[in-house]
C-alpha cells in the first residue's frame, strides 16, 4: 500500500520538522479526552495545531455507526470514505499526534495499521513536544481539503472480538495485557461507565499504559522491552485491552517498538467485556 518512510512507528518533533514539507506527509490531530473531561478536542484543534494538521475524529466520525460501544473500528469501506473526505491518499505517510503527549494518537496509528496502511507513525510527546521544541503553531482557521481517493485493506490479525478472545484466555501462546490502572484491573476501584463490572479477565495480566510513558513521551526501547519481558515471552501473541480501546493501542505501539510482532487489540475492551454477563470476570 504505502512505502514506509519513518525510522520507526515513533518519530520525534525534530524528525517531523525536517520532513513536514514533504507533499506525501499528512499530519493528523487525534486528540481525545475521557468522558467527563470538559474539553472539546475538535475546538482546540481549530484554534491551535501543528501546521497543516487535520482533525481525525475517531470518537464521532471515523467509527462504526451501528453499535452501542464507543469508537469501534469501522468497516474498510467506511474508513476509506472518511479518509477520502479528509484528503488522505492511499500512499500518504501519516504522522499522528495528540494534545496529551502519548494518549489517543496510538489509537489512530492502530486503526491505520488494521486497515493495511504501513507508513504511519506517532509523534512522541505530541503537541507539547512540538511546541517545546520551538516549532511553529498554526492558529488561523483550518483550511478546506480536497477530497481524494483512499483505499483501505482490512488486516484482521490486528483486531479481535470478545467471542474470539474468550477462546484464547487459557492458551499458552497468548497473553492478554490490560492497560487500565491497576486498581480497576483488580476491582478495587469502580468502573467509570455505568453497568460495567469491576475486575479483569481470567489469565489477563495488568500492564497500565502509564508505566510505558513518562512526561508525555514513551520510555526508552530498552525499558519497554523490559516491561514486556516481565509479563510475556517474546514469541507469544499479545492481545491488548483497556477501558474502551484507546490506551490498549498505547500498549500495542509500545510492544511493536519493543520488537514484538504478534499484536492484536480487543476493540470492545472492558466496556463490552465488563457489561456482558456471559464473559467471566475475576478480582484477584
Amino acid at each position: 500500500m504505502s512505502e514506509k518512510i519513518f525510522p520507526s512507528s515513533l518519530v520525534s518533533a525534530q524528525w517531523l520538522a525536517e520532513h513536514i514539507e514533504r507533499p506525501d506527509i499528512v499530519v493528523l490531530d487525534a486528540s481525545w479526552f475521557l468522558p467527563g473531561v470538559e474539553r472539546d478536542p475538535a475546538q482546540e484543534w481549530s484554534v491551535k495545531r501543528i501546521p497543516g494538521a487535520r482533525f481525525f475524529d475517531f470518537d464521532n466520525k471515523v467509527a462504526a455507526p451501528d453499535t452501542e460501544l464507543p469508537h469501534m473500528l469501522p468497516s474498510a469501506d467506511f474508513f476509506s470514505q472518511a479518509n477520502s473526505e479528509l484528503g488522505i491518499k492511499t500512499n500518504d505517510s501519516i504522522v499522528v499526534y495528540d494534545s496529551q503527549g502519548v494518549f489517543s494518537a496510538p489509537r489512530v496509528w492502530w486503526m491505520f495499521r488494521a486497515m493495511g496502511h504501513q507508513s504511519v507513525a506517532v509523534l512522541d510527546g505530541g503537541l507539547s513536544a512540538w511546541e517545546n521544541a520551538g516549532f511553529s503553531i498554526e492558529t488561523s482557521s483550518p483550511y478546506m481539503v480536497e477530497k481524494t481517493e483512499y483505499k483501505a485493506t482490512f488486516q484482521p490479525q490486528w483486531v479481535i472480538d470478545a467471542d474470539a478472545l474468550s477462546t484464547k484466555l487459557d492458551t499458552l501462546d497468548t497473553v492478554v495485557l490490560d492497560a487500565r490502572p491497576a486498581a480497576r484491573f483488580y476491582g478495587t476501584q469502580p468502573e467509570p461507565r455505568e453497568g460495567v463490572r469491576s475486575g479483569h479477565m481470567p489469565s489477563a495480566k495488568s500492564l497500565p499504559f502509564s508505566q510505558l510513558v513518562k512526561d508525555g513521551h514513551f520510555i526508552s526501547v530498552e525499558q519497554l522491552t523490559q516491561r514486556f519481558d516481565a509479563v510475556s515471552e517474546p514469541e507469544q501473541h499479545l492481545i491488548f485491552s483497556c477501558g474502551s480501546g484507546v490506551t490498549a493501542c498505547v500498549l500495542a505501539l509500545a510492544a511493536e517498538l519493543a520488537g514484538r510482532e504478534k499484536l492484536t487489540v480487543y476493540d470492545g475492551s472492558w466496556t463490552e467485556w465488563g457489561r456482558v454477563l456471559k464473559y467471566p470476570v475475576i478480582k484477584q
